[in-house]
This record gives C-alpha cells, structure tokens and sequence, in this order.
C-alpha cells in the first residue's frame, strides 16, 4: 500500500506563496495611502497631491502593481445590504487528510469568501456568506460535510459587524513597519 503523504504536504501548492519584504520610501506610502483611499484617483491628481508628474506616478504604481504589493482594484460591497449573512466556519480535518485538499475544495465553493490554515485546536477557518438559515443547510448538507477529509465544522454567525478600518493609512504611517508583498522576485 503506498505511503500516504503528510497532511500539509499539499498546503503548498494551494496556498498563496510566502509574501518577500518589499522597501517603500515616504512617497511609495502616500501614493498607497491615497489609492487605498480612493483608487480611482486620477494618475493627475495624485500627481498634484504629491508634487510629481503624471507619467513618474503612473511608473510608481507600475512598479507597486509588479512587486505585488498593489494586487488590484476592486469594488467593496456590502453583502448585508444584499440580504447576505457572513458566517465563519471552522473546520477540522480528519487525521492524515490532505489539509491543501480540504482547503481547495472549500474554496471552490461559491459561498465562501476565503480560507485560512490557522494554529490551534481547528484547523482551517472560512468566511462564508449565506442568504439565510435554510441556504447555510444546504451548504454544510450538500457541499461542505461531503469534502472528503472534513472531519467536524463549527459555526458562527455573524450578529453585528463594524465597518472595515482604514489599514493602509494606519499600518502605512509606522515607518518600522514593513510592507509585505506576494511578489516572487
């Protein structure tokens, strides 16, 4: 019978590359601050905020967008507003599964927002977004608790949420603190 591989032998290969330190001078935190802000401010008015040109700004945020430390531009929405729930599931996987495995499946699920590998007694935690009791039924019934290796999940609604915090400007203005990005080289 062929050797199983260990349980996180597969984490690798799912999860996203380990992030290498990128260095940013006081103008490469203003321009992410800003972005962060608004990011569909003009490469104009980011020039006139931060006294450069057009062009020297667009060549910043090129480099920013090629480091990996600016990963795109999206749209937050408001799932509430939308009828939405948010939960987060804990999952612990049955012993030898192939915890890149468990993780993948679950992400492939329309539900779920994202995955983590955490430290502790479980291992894996997921944000899910659900319409209501019945359709988180469904998920558990149908979807999550036939994953192959999942062994238990754990639950917990969301009853109230505070806006998001503006971690670009706070994080941004501690100069000893290094930005991290995912690029690989």
């Amino acid at each position: 019978m062929p050797k199983k591989p260990p349980p996180l032998s597969t984490l690798a290969d799912v999860a996203s590359p380990l992030p290498t330190t990128v260095e940013l001078d006081t103008v490469d935190r203003q321009l992410l601050t800003l972005l962060a802000r608004d990011s569909r401010i003009s490469q104009r008015r980011l020039g006139r905020e931060l006294r450069m040109s057009p062009p020297a700004i667009g060549e910043r945020i090129a480099r920013l967008e090629r480091a990996g430390v600016i990963r795109g531009y999206t749209v937050s929405i408001d799932w509430a507003v939308l009828g939405y729930v948010t939960c987060y599931l804990a999952v612990s996987a049955t012993q030898g599964a192939e915890q890149g495995l468990v993780m993948e499946a679950l992400h492939r699920l329309p539900e779920v927002e994202d995955v983590i590998v955490i430290t502790g007694a479980l291992d894996m935690l997921a944000r899910v977004r659900v319409r209501d009791h019945g359709h988180l039924r469904r998920l558990l019934l149908e979807h999550v608790w036939q994953i192959e290796g999942v062994q238990r999940t754990e639950t917990f609604l969301s009853l109230a949420e505070m806006p998001s915090k503006d971690l670009t400007t706070t994080l941004l203005a501690t100069a000893d603190v290094p930005l991290v990005s995912t690029s690989e080289g």
